[in-house]
């Protein structure tokens, strides 16, 4: 299926969950923030929302300093 992340197309097995979708991306143990489809997705739930077909996919990397 596919899905854009961050404005960028990508294809992903059906029923990929947001957690699966991360260890892909190389973001596991990073602090992230997730949007799917305009809405925050919870970090408590990135291991049970499964993506669709044509989702719009936001992640944004927190950076530490001051």
């Amino acid at each position: 299926m596919k899905i854009t992340v961050n404005g960028n197309e990508q294809i992903c097995a059906q029923n990929t969950l947001i957690s699966e979708l991360l260890v892909q991306l190389e973001l596991v143990g990073r602090r992230v923030a997730v949007e799917r489809n305009g809405e925050i997705v919870p970090r408590s739930l990135h291991g049970s929302v499964a993506l669709s077909d044509g989702d719009q996919i936001e992640i944004v990397v927190a950076v530490g300093g001051g």
